[in-house]
């Protein structure tokens, strides 16, 4: 009996890029088709959500952003050796496809599919292209796009794919939105893993002086760093806001759902999921961010006015506060931008994905 069909993905080692790869490694087995994993040992740490059937494959691969002088001149020689050791793989057993999600260890598989002129794809999770997908965009049959618009380079095949999302944030899509009114309101705010101090110093300062007849109607639910907690909290119960504060919520899927509006940054993850729910927010781009890239992502929503985006030069107490009692006392134009934002997002991404690879294998590589 002939083998499944194999997929071969690869993916660096940040959950920016290893959680969209696992939702189209399990869109892909339930397909019926194998699926290998290529990343280095720090990818590894982040496959234990995969599916026991994929197979994990450690490469060698390094980056050039960490170590001293010595450890940069070893990274070429190894990332080709994790590229020989790719391409003896898969001539022993040859994928149909091969897709990578960015990092320096997607470089082996991807620059062994080239060679071997084995069909394939790489998905870019932000609105620009990350260092590893700049390098191999006109090197692949196709360029799936997790962000509309993305900035590309001529000559790129691309497709709007959007990000895949977790379940329990696909299962909410298009939740129905309560819109603002005199009654009990939710306001999330969710910095993501860097730079979320700006929030815990902005965010509590605005709330606290909006209008009282606003303010006694809203709960917050903050996301802070460790180190930021107790004076978050300070800051919240000095200005009479019912909050919430922790490192971590479990369960933002449902607070998103519930929610009136979300202040976020405008991480890849943050916009589809604020996106396929569908919520009215205000995005703060990390300015420290590769390439800006997070202000670009936060384009797709602002440009269908599904988001107010605020750059760190322009949030301040007062801006926020402007803007946060705009909208909460705007029901109708705040149902609209629920409605702007599930419409901009891309509720089957994954299937899409899923689609692109059998696409993909069914024709000849150039």
């Amino acid at each position: 009996m002939a083998k499944p069909p194999l997929l071969i993905i690869a993916a660096g080692g940040t959950g920016g890029h290893m959680f969209p790869a696992q939702a189209l490694a399990e869109a892909m087995l339930a397909r019926g088709w194998r699926v290998k994993l290529s990343t280095d040992d720090r990818g590894a740490r982040y496959a234990g959500g995969f599916p026991e059937d994929v197979r994990v494959e450690e490469i060698s691969a390094a980056t050039f952003a960490r170590g001293g002088v010595v450890e940069k001149l070893k990274v070429p020689f190894r990332l080709f050796g994790g590229m020989l050791s790719a391409v003896g793989r898969m001539l022993l057993d040859r994928p149909r496809v091969v897709v990578g999600f960015g990092g320096y260890p997607s470089i082996p598989a991807l620059s062994a599919a080239w060679l071997l002129r084995i069909p394939r794809m790489i998905h870019e999770q932000n609105g620009v292209l990350g260092r590893v997908n700049a390098v191999f965009a006109r090197r692949v049959n196709k360029l799936a796009c997790g962000i509309s618009p993305t900035e590309l380079p001529a000559g790129t095949v691309s497709e709007f794919t959007g990000n895949p999302v977790r379940a329990a944030i696909h299962e909410r899509a298009g939740a129905a939105y309560i819109p603002p009114g005199d009654y009990p309101m939710d306001l999330l705010v969710i910095g993501g893993s860097q730079g979320a101090r700006i929030l815990s110093d902005v965010v509590p300062e605005a709330i606290a002086g909006l209008p009282e007849e606003l303010k006694r109607n809203l709960t917050v639910a903050h996301q802070a760093r460790e180190e930021d907690i107790e004076r978050v909290v300070a800051a919240y119960e000095e200005g009479g806001v019912a909050a919430e504060i922790a490192p971590f919520f479990g369960d933002i899927p449902r607070r998103l759902s519930e929610c009136q509006l979300v202040i976020s940054r405008a991480g890849a993850s943050s916009v589809a999921d604020i996106s396929v729910i569908g919520r009215p927010s205000i995005l703060v781009p990390y300015a420290a961010a590769t390439a800006d890239h997070q202000a670009a992502n936060a384009k797709m929503l602002s440009a269908v006015d599904a988001a107010v985006l605020m750059p760190e030069t322009h949030f301040t107490p007062e801006a926020l506060r402007e803007t946060v009692a705009s909208i909460l006392t705007k029901p109708e134009a705040a149902s609209a931008m629920a409605r702007a934002a599930f419409s901009a997002g891309r509720v089957d991404a994954t299937e899409h994905l899923a689609t692109l690879v059998e696409s993909l294998a069914r024709k000849e590589t150039p």
